[in-house]
C-alpha cells in the first residue's frame, strides 16, 4: 500500500511540475528531486526508500541497461557499481564472470556472491540461466549492516534481483530482439615464417647446436594460425517476447526468450544455444486479505565449447599461438603426404578430399593443427535445463501486520555428450587404441523455506518496521551417473550411438549421490527513523550448518547501521550548493561456509588399507581413518565497519562517498600435517585471517536542457587486501605454470590475496665486465652461470647468491582501482549511451609459451631480444642452452601492467513518434545499434587485459573477449 501512495505522489508531482510552463530548469530539479525521493530499494525481505536506507546498498535499474543488450549479468553490472570487481572468465559465449564485492573474503576460491533471485537463493553459475530482459533492478549489499539479513552465505556479498511484473491496467505486450555480428577486437603479433627460421637458427648456435635453416629467404611467411581459428563474423541473436496486465485482483507478467551465439575462436567447437520463459503473477482473494503469488521461470541451454581454455597444455588458442607457422593448414603435396609424418598412422585427420591436416616437423608435443585439434572434439556439448521458482502466501492480519510464507526451489538436470574418436595429431597427442562414446546425466534439487511477520507502524514522526523470520534451506539433493562405450564400430561422431553393438567389457558406467547440506535460520530486522531526519537500521541473524562440528554449529550474526540527515535539522542554513546532506555509518558481522564439503569436520573412514598377514601370505581388506576430526570446525566471520554520505549537490549532483574496513577471520583451510600422524587427507580448521579495505565514491548528474534529457554517473573505488594469518604457514601455493622454476602466485602472510612471487631483474648483463664485476663481499661470482645477454638478478637478500631465497613479492593480481563512467542523453526520439570501464594497479602474468616446446612460436617483441651489447635491457639472448634461467624462472619478466579502459557499450537509438505509433495501436517503436567492446586502452599486449578467476591476471591463452556490433528493435504494444 505504502508503494501505491508513493507512486500516486510521485506520478502526481511529475504532472504538475509538467504543467507549467515557465521556469523550466526549477520544475526539472522538483522532477528529479521528487523521483529522488521515492525511490525505492530492495534491501531484502522488503523495501526501503532511497532517503532513509543507511547501507551501503547499490542499485542498477533495467532502464540502466535496456539500451546495452549482450546476454551476460555479469557484463551488464560491470562498471556500474563502486567497489565491484567484475572480470571475465572467459570470452566464450555462455561464459560466467569472477564477481568480488569488496575485495576477496575467503581462500579457497569461494569468493563469488550470494545471488538471490526473487527470494530464491542461487550460485554465481546459475545466473547465465536468467533472461536479461527480465529483470527489473539489481541491488546490491556491499556491507555488513545490510548483508546480515542473508548471514549465513553474506560475507562476499549479495546481490539482490528482481524480475518484472505487470505494470499498468490493461495487457501489454513487448518484443525485444536483436542480430549481433562479433570478431576478435585484437590479435596477437607472431613471428611469420621467415623471422621463426631465423630466431630458431639464433636460439640453436647460442645453444651450441647446428643451424636449422640453411636458406632463410625459401620460408617465406608461412601459415597465420590466429586467422585460421578466429571468426570474424560471428553471428548471434536474441529474441524477447513478453505479456503483462493487472486488474484489481490479479496481476501477471509471461515471457518467452530465445538466444544463440557464435563464438569468435573455432566456431565449429564454440557455440550458445538458450531458451527460456518465465512466468510471474499474483492474485489478491478473502477480501483483499490474503494474497498468493508465485515466480517461475524455465531455462534450457546448450553449450558447444573448445575444450581447453587458458591452458598451456594444448587447445585451440594454445595451439595458435604456440605451432610454427612452418607447418601448413592441409599438406595437399602428395610427396610429402606420403612420407613421414603423415604415414606414422591411419588415423591422421584428413579434410572432405582425403588431404591430411598438416603436422609438424619443428615440434612434438600437445600443441599441435587447430584445426584438425577441432574435428576431434565435433558433436561435442553440454546441456542443461533448470527451473527455479518460488510461491508465497502472504496474509495481512492487521492493517500493518503481514504474515508471509514463501516456497522456493531450484530443479536441475544437467549433461554432457561427447564422442572421442581414434586420431593422430602428433606423435605425443593421439588417441589410436580404441575410440569411445560418454554420456552422462545429473540432476539436483535445492529448495528453501521461509516465514516473515512484518509490522509498520508510524506514530507522529517516528517510524517503525519490524521483521522477523525463519528459515530452513537444502542444498545437494541429487545424483549423477555416466556411461562410456568403447571400440565403436565407426570413428563418425555423426553415426556413433549407445545403439551401437560392443562387447560387455567395452560398457563402463558409474553413479554416485549427493551429499545433501543443510542450512537453519532464526533473523529480525529493525528500520527506525524519526522525521526521516535520524535513521537506524539493528540486524541480528542466528545461522545453523550441517557443514559444521557439533561443538560450533550455529553462529549468530548482528549489525547495526545509523543515518543522520543533516540538512533536515532546523539549523541547517538553506542554500544552492549543499541540497541534501545524510552521513551514515555501519558495523555487522557475516557469516561463510567457505568451501567445505560434507561431513569434513569428522574422521570418515577409507577403504583400500589392505595388508598382508602370514606366511601365504593372505590380503586382509582393511580400512582406516582418512584424516583427524575437527567437532570445533566453525563459520568464518567477516566483520565489516562502513562510513559514508550520500549528498545532493547544486540540485543536480549526487554524490556518495564511503570508507570500508573488512576483516575475515577463522578462514576455512586444511592444516598442513606430518606424514607420521598416519592419515591421507589434512584436516580442516579454522586457520586464516585476511583484511579488505578500500574508498568508494559515486557521483551523478542529471538534467534537462529543454528538449535534451542528460544523465551520468561515474564510480571510483580503490581497494586494499593482505593475508593477516596463515597459522604459522610459511606460504600456500597457487598458480602455477608448466615447469616453471617456482609458482606463479602466493598465499602469503602481509601479502595480497593471489600476489605474483619470483625473482627480480636488473636488466641484462652487457658485456663480460658486468658479468664480472657482479660479486658478493668475498668477490665471488653471483651469477656464475651468467654470460652477456643474460637477466642480471637481484639478490634481494643480501647474501651474495641467487637462490630460491631471493624470490619476492613481484606484484598483486587484484586490482587496486577500479572505476566506471556511464553517459545518457535524449534528444527528440534519439537516444544516445556510452559506459566506460577500467582497472589499474595490478599485475597479469603472461605465459603464452610452453617452456618444454622449445621450437614453439614466439611473439614479435622477441625480435627486440639481446643480440649484442646495447641492443636490449629487458629481452635476454635466446638459447637452448639457457643455464641462467632466463625463461625457467618465475620473474617479472613474465609480469605486465594491467591497467586498462575500456569503452564497454556504445549505442545509439531512435524512437518512433507517437504521432505514427499511435497509428497501429503501438506504444513504442524503437530501432537501435550498440557497439560492445569497441576500444580498449591497454598496455597489455595479451589478448585481453581482463581476466577473472580464482587468481585472477593469469593469461595462458585467454578466450577473449569479443568487439560486438548489435542491430536491434524494440516494440511495445
Amino acid at each position: 500500500m505504502k508503494k501505491q501512495i508513493l507512486s500516486v505522489l510521485t506520478l502526481s508531482m511529475l504532472l504538475t511540475a509538467s504543467s507549467i510552463g515557465a521556469q523550466q530548469i526549477d520544475n526539472d530539479t522538483v522532477r528529479e528531486k521528487a523521483i529522488e525521493e521515492v525511490v525505492l530499494v530492495n534491501v531484502g525481505y522488503g523495501v526501503q526508500k532511497k532517503s532513509v536506507v543507511t547501507g551501503a546498498i547499490s542499485k542498477v535499474t533495467a532502464k540502466d541497461f535496456e539500451n546495452a543488450p549482450n546476454g551476460g549479468i555479469g557484463q551488464m553490472l560491470q562498471g556500474r557499481s563502486a567497489g565491484v570487481t567484475i572480470a571475465m572468465n572467459s570470452g566464450a559465449p555462455g561464459s560466467t564472470s569472477t564477481i568480488r564485492v569488496r575485495g576477496v573474503t575467503t581462500f579457497s576460491g569461494a569468493n563469488d556472491p550470494l545471488w538471490v533471485v526473487d527470494g530464491v537463493p542461487l550460485e554465481n553459475a546459475d545466473i547465465a540461466t536468467l533472461n536479461q530482459a527480465d529483470i527489473e533492478s539489481i541491488e546490491i549489499l556491499k556491507d555488513a549492516a545490510s548483508a546480515a539479513i542473508y548471514g549465513v552465505r553474506a560475507a562476499k556479498g549479495v546481490i539482490l534481483v528482481t524480475t518484472k511484473s505487470a505494470k499498468r491496467g490493461r495487457m501489454s505486450v513487448a518484443y525485444n530482439g536483436y542480430t549481433s555480428y562479433s570478431s576478435p577486437s585484437k590479435v596477437l603479433k607472431l613471428l611469420n615464417a621467415t623471422e621463426y627460421g631465423v630466431l630458431m637458427n639464433e636460439r640453436s648456435v647460442n645453444g651450441g647446436g647446428d643451424v636449422l635453416f640453411n636458406d632463410i629467404s625459401t620460408l617465406g611467411v608461412g601459415t597465420d594460425w590466429q586467422k585460421q581459428v578466429f571468426n570474424t563474423s560471428a553471428f548471434g541473436m536474441n529474441h524477447e517476447l513478453s505479456f503483462n496486465g493487472r486488474t484489481d485482483k490479479s496481476q501477471f507478467y509471461a515471457s518467452f526468450g530465445i538466444q544463440e551465439q557464435e563464438g569468435i575462436v573455432a566456431t565449429p567447437i564454440s557455440n550458445y544455444k538458450k531458451q527460456t520463459a518465465r512466468v510471474n503473477s499474483s492474485h489478491k482473494f478473502l477480501n483483499d486479505i490474503l494474497t498468493f503469488g508465485q515466480n517461475i521461470f524455465y531455462t534450457h541451454q546448450k553449450n558447444v565449447g573448445i575444450g581447453d581454455q587458458n591452458r598451456e597444455f594444448g587447445g585451440v588458442l594454445a595451439d595458435a599461438l604456440m605451432l610454427d607457422p612452418l607447418t601448413p593448414i592441409i599438406e595437399y603435396d602428395p610427396i610429402r603426404a606420403n612420407s613421414a609424418p603423415y604415414t606414422a598412422s591411419p588415423f591422421i585427420l584428413r579434410d572432405a578430399n582425403g588431404n591430411p591436416y598438416g603436422i609438424s616437423n619443428m615440434q612434438q608435443s600437445e600443441i599441435v593443427n587447430p584445426l584438425a585439434y577441432i574435428q576431434t572434439r565435433l558433436g561435442n556439448y553440454s546441456w542443461s535445463d533448470v527451473i527455479v521458482g518460488n510461491a508465497y502466501l502472504q496474509a495481512d492480519l492487521l492493517e500493518n501486520l503481514k504474515l508471509r510464507t514463501t516456497l522456493g526451489a531450484k530443479k536441475a538436470f544437467w549433461g554432457d555428450y561427447s564422442f572421442n574418436p581414434r586420431y593422430y595429431l602428433s606423435s605425443l597427442n593421439l588417441n589410436v587404441v580404441q575410440n569411445n562414446l560418454n554420456r552422462g546425466n545429473g540432476q539436483g534439487l535445492d529448495w528453501n523455506v521461509e516465514n516473515t511477520l512484518n509490522y509498520d507502524k508510524t506514530i507522529s514522526d517516528h517510524d517503525f518496521a519490524v521483521l522477523l523470520g525463519q528459515g530452513t534451506y537444502v542444498t545437494g539433493i541429487g545424483n549423477f551417473s555416466g556411461v562410456t562405450h568403447f571400440n565403436l564400430p565407426t570413428n563418425d561422431y555423426r553415426e556413433a550411438s549407445f545403439n551401437m553393438a560392443v562387447a560387455p567389457t567395452d560398457k563402463i558406467g558409474y553413479s554416485y549421490n549427493f551429499n545433501e547440506v543443510r542450512r537453519t535460520s532464526l533473523f529480525a530486522r529493525l528500520n527506525y527513523n524519526y522525521a526521516e531526519k535520524y535513521l537506524l537500521t539493528a540486524i541480528v541473524r542466528r545461522d545453523g550448518s550441517s557443514l559444521f562440528g557439533p561443538n560450533k554449529k550455529y553462529g549468530t550474526f548482528p549489525s547495526v547501521s545509523a543515518g543522520w540527515v543533516v540538512t533536515k535539522e532546523n539549523f541547517w542554513p538553506e542554500n544552492s550548493v549543499v541540497n541534501e546532506l545524510k552521513f551514515k555509518a555501519g558495523y555487522g558481522k557475516n557469516g561463510n561456509d567457505g568451501s567445505l564439503a560434507p561431513n569434513q569436520y569428522e574422521s570418515l573412514i577409507s577403504n583400500g588399507y589392505n595388508y598382508y598377514f602370514g606366511t601365504g601370505p593372505s590380503v586382509i581388506i582393511g580400512s582406516a581413518p582418512a584424516t583427524l576430526s575437527n567437532n570445533d570446525l566453525h563459520w568464518e566471520t567477516t566483520t565489516q565497519k562502513n562510513i559514508g554520505f550520500d549528498a545532493r549537490l547544486f540540485r543536480n549532483f549526487n554524490l556518495t562517498a564511503e570508507y570500508y574496513e573488512k576483516v575475515t577471520e577463522g578462514i576455512l583451510l586444511q592444516y598442513q600435517i606430518p606424514g607420521y600422524v598416519g592419515v591421507t587427507n589434512n584436516p580442516w580448521g579454522n586457520i586464516g585471517d585476511m583484511r579488505n579495505e578500500g574508498l568508494e565514491l559515486e557521483l551523478s548528474y542529471r538534467k534537462n536542457f529543454g528538449d535534451l534529457r542528460f544523465n551520468a554517473s561515474a564510480n571510483y573505488a580503490t581497494l586494499k587486501n593482505e593475508v593477516t594469518r596463515l597459522n604459522g604457514l610459511e606460504f600456500i601455493s597457487m598458480a602455477s605454470f608448466q615447469s616453471l622454476n617456482g609458482e606463479v602466485a602466493r598465499l602469503m602472510e602481509g601479502l595480497p590475496y593471489g600476489s605474483f612471487y619470483g625473482w627480480k631483474t636488473d636488466g641484462i648483463f652487457q658485456n663480460w665486465d658486468q658479468v664480472n664485476a657482479y660479486t658478493n663481499a668475498e668477490g665471488t661470482l653471483i651469477q656464475p652461470n651468467a654470460q652477456p645477454g643474460d637477466f642480471k638478478w637481484v639478490d634481494t637478500n643480501g647474501d651474495g647468491s641467487i637462490d630460491a631465497e631471493d624470490r619476492t613479492f613481484l606484484g598483486s593480481s587484484l586490482p587496486k582501482n577500479t572505476f566506471g563512467l556511464s553517459v545518457n542523453l535524449e534528444y527528440k526520439g534519439f537516444d544516445l549511451s556510452a559506459m566506460l570501464q577500467g582497472a589499474s594497479g595490478n599485475k597479469i602474468f603472461q605465459g603464452l609459451r610452453r617452456l618444454d616446446v622449445s621450437r614453439a612460436n614466439y611473439q614479435t617483441t622477441a625480435l627486440s631480444r639481446w643480440t649484442g651489447e646495447g641492443t636490449s635491457n629487458d629481452y635476454p639472448r635466446l638459447t637452448s642452452d639457457d643455464t641462467n634461467g632466463n625463461f625457467t624462472n618465475m620473474s617479472d619478466f613474465y609480469l605486465q601492467d594491467g591497467d586498462y579502459l575500456r569503452l564497454k557499450i556504445l549505442s545509439l537509438g531512435y524512437s518512433l513518434p507517437k504521432s505514427l505509433t499511435t497509428s497501429i495501436n503501438a506504444e513504442k517503436i524503437r530501432v537501435y545499434v550498440t557497439g560492445n567492446n569497441l576500444v580498449t586502452l591497454t598496455d597489455y599486449n595479451g589478448y585481453d587485459p581482463e581476466i577473472g578467476g580464482d587468481v585472477m591476471g593469469v593469461d595462458k591463452g585467454f578466450y577473449p573477449q569479443p568487439r560486438t556490433l548489435i542491430f536491434g528493435l524494440n516494440l511495445q504494444f
